[in-house]
């Protein structure tokens, strides 16, 4: 009976987590999800898809670029996500303004150079015309 019970409590505490979630976080969250999955792809139509025109898109090593540039690099395979995991996520919405932290790890082939990365991630989603997009990213290598 106490291992159902022990079962029973992780399960709730899990479910009350995801559910406590408000329909914006989740809102917000998918269009990460989203994101990720686009950087995957290198899909043209999907990456223009979930960015804003004046993306600011900040690389750990200091390095900034626009959407133009950061749509090119995908699509060229200069920079290559094979994989990518995302863990200790959250999100935070301030009116129309998505706040998402997380720990990205990934596999990448960027000029068909094979390497791991890890990251610390602050992506800035922005409601334009009913749809959640980037405006801004910034990433930095774990202390």
């Amino acid at each position: 009976m106490k291992k159902f019970s022990l079962v029973f409590a992780v399960s709730f505490l899990f479910l009350t987590g995801i559910m406590a979630q408000t329909k914006s976080e989740r809102a917000v969250a998918a269009a990460a999800e989203k994101l990720k999955m686009a950087m995957i792809s290198g899909n043209q139509q999907d990456l223009e898809a979930v960015v804003m025109d004046e993306l600011s898109y900040g690389h750990s090593s200091g390095m900034l670029d626009d959407k133009k540039l950061f749509i090119d690099k995908l699509v060229s395979g200069k920079s290559d996500f094979v994989e990518i995991d995302i863990t200790d996520q959250s999100v935070q919405v301030i009116n129309k303004t998505g706040i998402v932290r997380h720990t990205l790890s990934a596999r990448t082939n960027d000029n068909n150079k094979a390497g791991t990365v890890t990251l610390k991630i602050l992506l800035v989603f922005v409601k334009d015309h009913g749809q959640w997009k980037l405006l801004t990213r910034q990433a930095v290598k774990p202390a």
